[in-house]
């Protein structure tokens, strides 16, 4: 599969709220960081942090753009509540090894009611 096409799947699955089969878009030793947020390692760790999130928070992501060069998907994204972001996605054999997030997290924060971490 294209780039493209998995980070597509990846945003279905996402959309579902399914932290088990998001998980499983990953390499056992993936990282996952978001700018806003320290960097997490493994499979099992993402898993743990989407489950958490979708706890937290109702998510629904938009796609705006999706870009791909070589073996990295950029998606550019929104969502109902007007929150806007981007993802990079890096593939090897379809999955994804490493994935950094840039989003407003203040903003996401206070559209949540999320109290921040002090």
């Amino acid at each position: 599969m294209s780039p493209k096409e998995l980070v597509l799947d990846w945003v279905k699955t996402f959309n579902r709220a399914d932290a088990e089969a998001l998980a499983a878009f990953y390499t056992d030793d993936a990282v996952n960081h978001q700018v806003a947020n320290e960097r997490v390692e493994g499979r099992a760790a993402i898993k743990k942090m989407f489950e958490t999130e979708f706890a937290n928070a109702e998510m629904n992501c938009i796609v705006e753009n999706i870009f791909e060069d070589g073996n990295w998907g950029i998606l550019e994204w929104k969502d109902p509540k007007g929150m806007r972001g981007c993802g990079f996605f890096q593939f090897s054999d379809n999955k994804i090894v490493f994935q950094r997030g840039y989003w407003d997290k203040l903003s996401f924060h206070r559209l949540h009611n999320i109290p921040l971490e002090r």
